[in-house]
């Protein structure tokens, strides 16, 4: 995830998008909005997007069916997702929220303070786990590469590390006497 990912917030209604990016503005983060589920999968397609805050119903695709279509594509598939409802949670949406994959349900009105809060550890917990994946790609490629015939093998960088033992099977201390 780049360091300037942004939030997407996804609402029909615009005095909610003011509201909820209101309640956002003092993280710090890029935020953007969409007004329907059409433009929030463009987005989201495009990429820079490291949370999407999403209304469940609206006109046209719904929240539901922007989380479907997001979890069949590889690239947005473990984008955070804060489902907000204004109807109530119901058995049936709770349970195909979550079975999607969904964060959280949060029900409108919506406390600033809970939502910051969740929006934080989300997205944080998100640009940790792509920052861990980014690292493990680069030391397979730097195994890899020292694997690979005629590569020289680099002392490690931190001398603290001690050296590799012998599994040779040869026991120097004993083949000096």
């Amino acid at each position: 995830m780049p360091p300037d990912a942004k939030i997407l917030i996804v609402d029909d209604h615009r005095d909610t998008l003011y509201a909820l990016e209101s309640a956002l503005a003092p993280l710090g983060h890029r935020i953007s909005r969409a007004t329907t589920g059409d433009e929030a999968l463009k987005q989201v397609l495009r990429g820079h997007v490291g949370l999407l805050l999403l209304d469940v119903r609206m006109p046209g695709v719904d929240g539901l069916d922007v989380v479907r279509y997001m979890r069949r594509v590889e690239q947005t598939q473990h984008i955070p997702v804060i489902l907000l409802t204004g109807f109530g949670a119901d058995q049936e949406l709770t349970s195909a929220a979550f079975g999607l994959g969904v964060a959280d349900l949060v029900t409108k009105p919506i406390d600033p303070w809970a939502l910051r809060t969740k929006v934080r550890y989300l997205y944080d917990a998100h640009r940790r786990q792509r920052d861990l994946e980014h690292e493990v790609r680069a030391l397979r490629a730097l195994v890899k590469d020292r694997n690979a015939p005629d590569t020289p093998v680099l002392p490690h960088p931190d001398t603290r590390v001690p050296p590799q033992r012998d599994t040779s099977g040869a026991h120097p201390a004993r083949d000096r006497t």
